[in-house]
C-alpha cells in the first residue's frame, strides 16, 4: 500500500476528533461554563454565600446606623408612645451601603421610665416592601432591639444570658450582638456608638422550633407544663440569680406547644433583673424576702429525682460551652467576665453537692407546692 494511501486514510480518522476538541475548547477570553456537577466544594460555597443569611444565624457583631430625630423619640415614653420615621444603614457582604426605611418606638416597662434608662429599648418596625432583596433583615418584620439603657457592660451581660440558654434549649430566642451608631436626623445630638442585641421575634422562634405560641390569656401553671423542659427552665433561672418571671401570669416567659394536645414548653426573656447581669437598677421582690438579685432563690416546684438527675446532667455536660460564651466574648469587661465565672462557679458547686442541691432546690421546691409565694404586680 503507498504511503499517500495510508496517510489519507488517517487523515480521516483524524477529522472526527479534532472537531470534537474544537467544540469543547473555550472561546479566547471567554471563561468556560461547567455543569453544576464540576463545580469544586469552594465554588459552590461561593454561590451559596450569595444567598442572604439569617439574622441570627452568626455571632459576628453587626454594626448598623439607626438615624431618627431624638429629641422626640426619647421623650415619647409613655402608654400611648407612636412609631417615629427612620433609616437603618449597614454595609453588606461586599461592603456597599443598604439604606433602610424603618420606624422605631420606645419599648419596655421598667427600661422604659427615664429614671431607670437613659436610652430605652427600642422596637424596629422593618417594612417589607421597601426593604432591599438579599438583605440580612430579609423575612423580618417587627424586632426587640435591646439598649445600652445606662451602660454597654450590662447590655453585653444580658446578651450571654441569651446565648447560654441557646446553648440549653432548641426552645429559645435567639440573639444577635450589634454595634449601633446613633445619628440623630436633626443634628442637634451628639453621635453616639454603642452596644445592644436584636432578639428575634416570637413567631419566628415558635415557626423555627416546629410550636405554637400559646395565647397569654390562658392561664397554665407550672404543673402542666412539659416537666423536664419546664425544670431546665427553673434551674436555669436559679443559675443565673432570676426571679423576676412566672409561668401562670406569662411575666417574661412565652408558652409553646406543637399542638393543643401536648404539654407546653416555657421560654423566658428579659434577664436584666438576674443575678448574673446585676444591673443597679434590679431589685428583688419584698414578697420574696431577698437581700439582692445576686441572691439565689429557686422559684419552681419539685420534680422527681430523676427529671432533676436528667437537668443536672444537662447542665454539667455544657458546663464547658457556657462558660466559653463568657470567654470568648471579647467587649465583655475583664471584671465582668471573672464576676460571671465566679458566679457560674457558686452555681455548679450547689448543684454539685447533694446536700446543698436538696437544701436549696429540693426542700424549697416541695416548700413552694404548699405554699408558693406569689409577686404582687403579676397578677
Amino acid at each position: 500500500m503507498a504511503i499517500s494511501q495510508i496517510f489519507d486514510g488517517f487523515k480521516w480518522r483524524l477529522y472526527p476528533l479534532v472537531f470534537a476538541m474544537v467544540l469543547y475548547l473555550p472561546l479566547q477570553g471567554q471563561a468556560p461554563v461547567y455543569p453544576i456537577e464540576q463545580l469544586s466544594t469552594t465554588e459552590r460555597q461561593n454561590r451559596q454565600s450569595a444567598k442572604p443569611k439569617d439574622l441570627f444565624s452568626e455571632d459576628s457583631v453587626l454594626k448598623f446606623t439607626l438615624v431618627v430625630n431624638y429629641q422626640r423619640l426619647l421623650k415619647d415614653r409613655g402608654d400611648e408612645r407612636q412609631y417615629h420615621t427612620a433609616t437603618l444603614s449597614y454595609a453588606d457582604g461586599a461592603g456597599t451601603a443598604v439604606h433602610m426605611p424603618l420606624r422605631v418606638m420606645v419599648r419596655g416597662n421598667r427600661r422604659r421610665d427615664a429614671n431607670v434608662c437613659r436610652f430605652p429599648p427600642l422596637m424596629l418596625n422593618l417594612i417589607r416592601k421597601k426593604m432591599p432583596k438579599g438583605s440580612i433583615f430579609e423575612g423580618q418584620n417587627k424586632l426587640k432591639l435591646v439598649t445600652h439603657c445606662i451602660g454597654d457592660e450590662f447590655v453585653l451581660r444580658e446578651y450571654l444570658v441569651y446565648k447560654v440558654y441557646n446553648i440549653l434549649a432548641e426552645e429559645s430566642f435567639r440573639v444577635r450582638l450589634c454595634q449601633v451608631t446613633y445619628e440623630d436626623s436633626t443634628g442637634r445630638r451628639k453621635e453616639e456608638v454603642r452596644y445592644a442585641f436584636l432578639i428575634e421575634d416570637d413567631k419566628a422562634m415558635a415557626k423555627r422550633t416546629n410550636m405554637k405560641l400559646i395565647p397569654g390569656k390562658r392561664v397554665i401553671g407550672m404543673d402542666h407544663m412539659e416537666q423536664k423542659a419546664m425544670a431546665r427552665l427553673a434551674l436555669f433561672q436559679y443559675m443565673i440569680g432570676n426571679t423576676d418571671w412566672s409561668v401562670p401570669y406569662r411575666h417574661n416567659i412565652d408558652l409553646l406547644a406543637p399542638d393543643s394536645l401536648s404539654a407546653p414548653t416555657p421560654v423566658p426573656f428579659d434577664f436584666d433583673y438576674a443575678g448574673i447581669v446585676g444591673t443597679p437598677y434590679a431589685s428583688p421582690p419584698p414578697e420574696l424576702g431577698l437581700n439582692s438579685v445576686k441572691q439565689r432563690l429557686y422559684r419552681a416546684y419539685s420534680f422527681p429525682e430523676n427529671v432533676h438527675r436528667e437537668v443536672v446532667n444537662t447542665f454539667n455536660s455544657y458546663r464547658t460551652p457556657i462558660y466559653a460564651v463568657y470567654r470568648q466574648c471579647e467587649p465583655l469587661s475583664k471584671a465582668g467576665l471573672r464576676q460571671s465565672l465566679s458566679y457560674l462557679d457558686s452555681f455548679y458547686e450547689i448543684i454539685n453537692h447533694p446536700r446543698k442541691f436538696e437544701r436549696e432546690i429540693v426542700k424549697v421546691g416541695e416548700r413552694n407546692e404548699k405554699a408558693y409565694v406569689t409577686v404582687r404586680g403579676l397578677k
